[in-house]
């Protein structure tokens, strides 16, 4: 069986090395290319044509995301997985619009990481069991259409948390029912602020509550 040609995506030289010498045990795999930037991973993903690239979120200049839409869409073969912290909704369905074959947790043991880079080398798509869970999650509770006009610089996710503290929900509270961290309501809300251009959340939810969210 050939080995699986492998690119490893990620601007921490410390994280790039443990993979790499992890995939390098493997008699299977082939670590051909390493990125540090969204840049180089479009760069060496279109010189060494690689069956998988592991692929950070969060990169200097373009990140993971956009590089992988851009390497897509000239070599659809190439099968990527996002390799990440980050386990928040919007940036699942954000990897998963670019074409994405796997969302995988950093914190992830390795049987899961092989796993999801023998699915993509395959033309399949795995999740890791929490990423799924919040994807079955997500389907299987419809979202109610918002009036997403009254703020057209709101993402869908965060019209979805202003009309939750339109309707009084505390940080606590929205955590629990959209089961993401505190730390990632603490900064959609501080981008919500901002582009709303309001000092607290109680302008917030007068915004809010003119523009018809937060009603019962």
């Amino acid at each position: 069986m050939d080995k699986i040609r492998i690119v490893i995506a990620d601007d921490h030289r410390l994280f790039r090395e443990g993979i790499k010498a992890l995939m390098s045990s493997l008699n299977l795999v082939e670590v051909v290319a390493e990125a540090a930037t969204g840049e180089e991973a479009v760069r060496n993903a279109l010189e060494h044509q690689p069956d998988v690239i592991l692929m950070d979120i969060q990169m200097p200049g373009m990140n993971g995301i956009e590089a992988s839409r851009q390497i897509i869409q000239q070599s659809p073969h190439i099968g990527i997985i996002m390799l990440t912290m980050f386990e928040d909704d919007e940036s699942v369905f954000m990897a998963m619009r670019a074409g994405a074959r796997g969302y995988i947790l950093k914190g992830a043991d390795q049987s899961e990481l092989m796993r999801a880079v023998y699915a993509a080398a395959s033309g399949e798509a795995l999740f890791s069991p929490t990423i799924a869970s919040r994807l079955m999650k997500f389907f299987n509770h419809p979202q109610r259409d918002l009036p997403i006009n009254a703020f057209p610089d709101l993402t869908q996710r965060e019209l979805e948390l202003l009309e939750l503290i339109a309707k009084g929900m505390g940080n606590p509270e929205i955590v629990k029912r959209l089961g993401i961290s505190n730390k990632t309501v603490r900064n959609h809300i501080s981008n919500i602020f901002s582009k709303l251009q309001v000092a607290d959340r109680a302008e917030a939810i007068v915004k809010a509550q003119e523009a018809g969210l937060g009603n019962v």
